[in-house]
């Protein structure tokens, strides 16, 4: 059996022009908008007269919801390794939610009352390894390689221990909450 191409019905004229007027009619030729002057602003964003509306990450380009998350996750470990240089987890609150931000403000908290921080150096190479069916959660996977950790004293500013680290596969569950992509919760798994 042969296969044959199936043809359009050809349109005349007429038929063309009304069905142009038609879909100028569907697409809302006129609107009830505010109109605007229809110029960019000095600040580089087009006058519309409406408010943006925040995207869901369900309706986001897969490949521009896989850059945010990773951008995000690149966000937490700075915020994460700012914590624990300086004992202050407040930051962590912009890129975390519980029970991830619970438990590290507990272990960064512990350490202050110690007398303790930690200064380390990580190097990372993050992918998205999945996603939850409605694009809420983006599950990352990550290599972190900790090139060098020391733990010192606050009060003498004396080196307490440390040295060269490791490298662990860190598995962490991104979370779209407010408006932005915050980290959830995380697990170290075997060496990399």
């Amino acid at each position: 059996m042969r296969a044959r191409s199936a043809r359009s019905p050809r349109l005349g004229n007429r038929s063309a022009a009304v069905l142009a007027v038609l879909f100028a009619a569907a697409t809302g030729c006129s609107s009830t908008a505010p109109s605007s002057s229809g110029r960019l602003s000095p600040q580089g964003s087009l006058e519309t007269g409406a408010t943006p509306a925040v995207t869901a990450p369900s309706a986001m380009p897969t490949a521009q919801l896989f850059a945010t998350a990773l951008e995000r996750y690149r966000a937490y470990q700075a915020a994460y390794k700012k914590a624990y240089e300086t004992n202050d987890p407040s930051e962590l609150s912009t890129v975390a939610i519980d029970p991830l931000l619970s438990q590290i403000t507990e272990d960064v908290e512990a350490n202050k009352a110690k007398g303790q921080l930690w200064r380390f150096s990580n190097t990372f190479n993050p992918r998205v390894y999945a996603r939850s069916k409605d694009s809420t959660k983006i599950y990352i996977i990550d290599c972190v390689r900790t090139l060098v950790a020391y733990r010192y004293s606050t009060r003498t500013g004396e080196r307490l221990d440390g040295g060269p680290g490791g490298a662990y596969v860190q598995r962490t569950t991104l979370q779209y909450h407010d408006g932005t992509w915050k980290a959830a919760a995380t697990a170290r798994d075997g060496k990399c």
